[in-house]
């Protein structure tokens, strides 16, 4: 059953609302906080689904890692998007490299100001671990 949002006039909170495509338009739509009839339809974002295959499978596309070695900022929004793909919590480290790349810092400045990042490696174990090879 489709979900459609709306948003009270009245008092001004966001709901929605769970009908059939056949009941939509067939009964008035009340807040379920204040009960006002005063209510304006929103536009929903379009939800669509993949798999965790799928996801891992377009982050690996190679037309995405084009030049990402000669840009850092590219490389840390492409790193930020690979740990939002995976949903996992990769770490306070992870973060920090991704933001000073973020900011222009090149992998190079990053493993120099923070040598022990690699853990027994050393530095940032070639950046193997962030998917380069730096």
């Amino acid at each position: 059953m489709p979900a459609y949002e709306y948003r009270c006039l009245q008092c001004g909170r966001a709901f929605e609302i769970f009908v059939s495509y056949e009941e939509y338009g067939e009964h008035a739509v009340n807040c379920p906080h204040c009960e006002s009839a005063q209510v304006q339809r929103r536009l929903s974002r379009v939800r669509i689904a993949k798999s965790e295959d799928q996801r891992l499978e377009d982050l690996a596309d190679p037309s995405a890692m084009d030049g990402l070695e000669d840009d850092p900022q590219a490389l840390g929004r492409m790193m930020r998007k690979m740990g939002r793909e995976m949903g996992e919590d990769l770490g306070p480290e992870f973060d920090e490299v991704v933001d000073r790349l973020e900011k222009g810092q090149s992998p190079d400045e990053i493993e120099k100001a923070i040598p022990d990042l690699g853990g027994d490696e050393g530095g940032l174990g070639g950046m193997d671990d962030f998917g380069g090879d730096f």
